[in-house]
């Protein structure tokens, strides 16, 4: 018995020390600042909103209709109805 509860104590005096590093406590090490994934690509796309609803979404990921930015073509093609040329 006084095995196991010299064993809880450890993990829980190694628990404690490793959650002040996380919080950035005094005396810990800083930490560098983590990137974005897809580096300097995603970083640099233009970010559009669709025209019928609004959403915003990367300019890869959206449609080119004749009036703007779509999310998908059945948006492209109810603006198209609604706003006709």
């Amino acid at each position: 018995m006084k095995f196991f509860l010299l064993l809880g104590l450890f993990f829980v005096v190694v628990w404690l020390i490793r959650g002040g590093r996380r919080r950035g406590l005094p005396g810990a090490p800083a930490q560098a600042p983590v990137a974005p994934p897809g580096g300097d690509q995603a970083a640099s796309e233009s970010i559009v909103a669709c025209l019928h609803c609004g959403l915003h979404l990367p300019q890869s990921e959206a449609i080119s209709g004749a009036a703007g930015w779509f999310c998908g073509d059945a948006h492209r093609l109810a603006h198209d109805i609604a706003q006709p040329r």
